[in-house]
């Protein structure tokens, strides 16, 4: 097994937006270059090391987004093969898609509907609100005054809930709290969980770092099947509340707006696949576990125990940590080798023993049985239903 630097030991730079997860690697060793021809290596080689441990979403929010369509009536298989998503992948549960193909089925989506919230309100949000909010907090002070003009923009355009910042009597507690409107409805609470997520990355990256939450309520009833939400939020979510809800420290909203022009241009160019990414959180372990994770992919990755002593911690207290943060080491390898396989399964030039192998499955036939634990199907037949999406005529 190679050693290497935990990535996540270097501090975030101010203003950058980090890939949760993402690792750069460098020459894959000699031992672990694959057998056949030269020129074969290195391809896949390349291929493994541009990829990074980039998390991919569950179908369910592939779903759960295409409700407005569904609701008006457009062609949803012609939406998805225009994103480059198989239509077939929706009758698997356990399917994922990357972020790349989810951030680009959310602008088809607003392309289409002309509405950036998808058609799950009755009345559609004009294109060019987000980025017009936007350009209306980067001009404020404090992040305080940013949440507030940012309300007062949205109001204009929102007829089914009302954005508002409260503080507790104490002044310890913030919340970005949405008084509904109107009646609930499986549209409404989704464009309600969709509006505080894009809120939140986008505070995020208006001061610079990640706001840790205190707890997040939703309207809606906890989802059936796998769900990234916790992972997202990084904290508590209570489903099924009365009003959907951010909370955390009152003592952010004195944090002073880091962005300007030049870098809200950025960062609207990018937009919306950033809204998928976090400011990488030092204190988050698996995150810092996941990435060191990656560098170890091409051996056999390291025991819970082998994992304790990099980190300097006994095995129980890395137990503690991780149940205490709603997770387990062993999903943390699974969900790294699924998402990375997801990833490499995108290029047709990778045979699957190939991709088995750069995992650190010994057989091919070992991989098999995993990727079709982690998402209900084969590894072949998953590469031929994203190749369909692909070749298929929008």
């Amino acid at each position: 097994m190679h050693t290497a630097v935990l990535p996540s030991l270097r501090p975030p730079v101010p203003g950058k937006l980090h890939i949760a997860g993402a690792l750069t690697q460098g020459p894959v060793p000699a031992s672990a270059r694959l057998p056949g021809s030269a020129q074969a290596g290195g391809a896949v080689a390349a291929v493994t090391a541009q990829a990074p441990a980039r998390h991919t979403v569950a179908i369910q929010h592939v779903h759960r987004i295409l409700q407005g369509a569904r609701r008006l009536g457009h062609d949803v298989d012609a939406l998805l093969r225009r994103a480059g998503v198989s239509p077939a992948l929706l009758a698997s549960p356990s399917a994922r898609v990357t972020q790349g193909q989810y951030a680009a089925l959310i602008r088809t989506l607003r392309r289409v509907m002309r509405d950036e919230l998808w058609g799950l309100l009755e009345r559609p949000v004009p294109p060019g609100t987000f980025a017009q909010t936007a350009r209306a907090m980067i001009h404020c002070a404090t992040l305080e005054d940013a949440i507030h003009a940012a309300m007062r923009l949205y109001r204009l355009h929102l007829d089914a809930f009302t954005p508002r910042l409260h503080v507790s009597a104490d002044g310890r507690v913030a919340s970005i709290r949405l008084q509904r409107r109107a009646p609930t409805s499986a549209c409404r609470s989704f464009a309600e969980s969709t509006f505080v997520f894009q809120g939140y990355a986008l505070v995020s990256w208006l001061v610079a770092q990640h706001i840790p939450l205190l707890r997040v309520d939703l309207a809606n009833e906890r989802p059936q099947g796998c769900s990234d939400t916790e992972r997202v939020f990084k904290t508590a979510v209570h489903y099924g509340q009365p009003v959907t809800a951010l909370h955390f420290d009152a003592a952010c909203l004195r944090l002073p707006v880091m962005q300007d022009g030049d870098s809200l241009r950025a960062f609207l160019q990018e937009a919306p696949r950033n809204l998928l990414i976090r400011y990488r959180d030092s204190c988050c372990l698996a995150e810092r576990i996941r990435q060191h994770l990656r560098s170890h992919l091409n051996d056999e990755l390291p025991s819970l125990e082998q994992m304790a002593r990099m980190l300097r911690l006994t095995p129980q207290t890395l137990r503690r940590r991780l149940r205490d943060e709603g997770r387990g080491y062993q999903s943390i390898k699974d969900s790294l080798r699924r998402d990375v396989a997801i990833g490499m399964l995108e290029h047709p030039g990778m045979t699957l023993q190939e991709v088995a192998l750069r995992l650190g499955f010994s057989e091919p036939s070992t991989f098999h049985r995993a990727f079709k634990k982690w998402t209900g199907v084969a590894p072949g037949e998953y590469r031929l239903r994203g190749l369909r999406g692909e070749l298929e005529p929008a």
